[in-house]
């Protein structure tokens, strides 16, 4: 019944492929522990009936796989397991450990098959979006009044402990034999951690630790490969919630995918930015490259590119990739709807 309680928990208690999964990570009895938490590794021991050393040893080792969570990194005496599908997702595969691609096909099959369409589904109908887009740096860094909190730059500066991580996404495309049409996740790890999240990063020995300038190298090169900047939905720099950066693509990234397998739109997901693009006709020469980078379908040509605004997310990787400086961005939100 283990496995069948965090099926339960995750969301999915009849799933035969996420069971596959949860096979993979434990066997019998590490799922019976984990199934005992939350808890000390003396609580689940009791419970259980199980000598405390042993507990300490499994527990010891689902931390390292990704699978369960400490209060407390360093010390480790209080667990729960993943809080749900995502956080198993990310913490098992988001690691430079993580090179199986069975594994990597496993978690394919179950999005493409059950979980992109249901966390599509269960995001679009949420009544606050949880992630928001922020604008690339080099779209909007001449503009005037833009805010810190959606100045990539400084929003990266602003914190004080920084990591980074192959990302979870990519790392399915990668190892399930597709690759990303975007970046070579492998050449340059993309998924940057902060606060919290960093240093779960550094002690689990996931990723490395880096500095601020490191962080804004893999910002700049994101944008030049055409990577949507995500970020939790607070206008907060520095705050518990902010523990990663996510530079997304549409064809790894979980957003483009749970929209897509789920068939909502993608506003009912993700904020957009306070801005949108437009097109300096006198310089547009209609080259297409705009229209091939946008990975929200906002941008069509005709005798020049031409945005549709209501489908424009502000991204800026339009902006970024136009040789011809014809693409621009303006605002149009105010300054409130970035939310505190």
């Amino acid at each position: 019944m283990s496995y069948e309680t965090l099926m339960t928990r995750l969301g999915f208690p009849d799933s035969e492929r996420l069971r596959k999964i949860l096979e993979y990570l434990m066997n019998e009895e590490e799922a019976k522990v984990a199934a005992a938490l939350p808890g000390s590794p003396e609580e689940v021991a009791e419970k259980l009936g199980m000598d405390v050393d042993r507990v300490k040893s499994i527990l010891e080792d689902l931390f390292f796989k990704g699978v369960v969570f400490p209060k407390d990194f360093q010390n480790r005496n209080y667990y729960r397991f993943a809080r749900d599908l995502i956080q198993l997702h990310d913490a098992t595969l988001a690691s430079v450990h993580m090179k199986d691609p069975e594994y990597a096909r496993m978690w394919k099959e179950f999005g493409e098959k059950e979980a992109h369409a249901r966390m599509g589904q269960l995001l679009s109908l949420a009544d606050f979006k949880v992630w928001r887009v922020v604008p690339a740096y080099g779209a909007i860094k001449d503009l005037p009044d833009v805010l810190p909190q959606e100045n990539i730059v400084e929003m990266i500066k602003a914190q004080e402990k920084i990591a980074v991580v192959p990302c979870s996404c990519r790392n399915v495309t990668h190892l399930a034999g597709q690759g990303c049409n975007y970046t070579d996740e492998m050449a340059l790890w993309h998924c940057i951690q902060f606060g919290r999240g960093a240093e779960y990063v550094i002690t689990r020995g996931s990723g490395r630790e880096i500095s601020v300038d490191e962080a804004l190298e893999i910002i700049m090169k994101a944008e030049e490969d055409g990577l949507v900047h995500t970020w939790p939905n607070t206008g907060k720099i520095v705050d518990k919630r902010v523990t990663v950066n996510c530079n997304c693509c549409e064809d790894c990234c979980e957003f483009f995918l749970s929209a897509k397998y789920g068939n909502v739109p993608m506003e009912t997901m993700l904020e957009k930015s306070r801005y949108v693009a437009y097109v300096n006709e006198d310089f547009c020469i209609a080259c297409g490259v705009c229209e091939e980078r946008c990975p929200f379908n906002a941008i069509e040509l005709d005798d020049v590119a031409r945005v549709d605004e209501e489908k424009c997310f502000g991204c800026g990787v339009c902006v970024v990739g136009c040789e011809q400086e014809a693409m621009k961005m303006k605002v149009v939100r105010p300054p409130e709807h970035i939310p505190s």
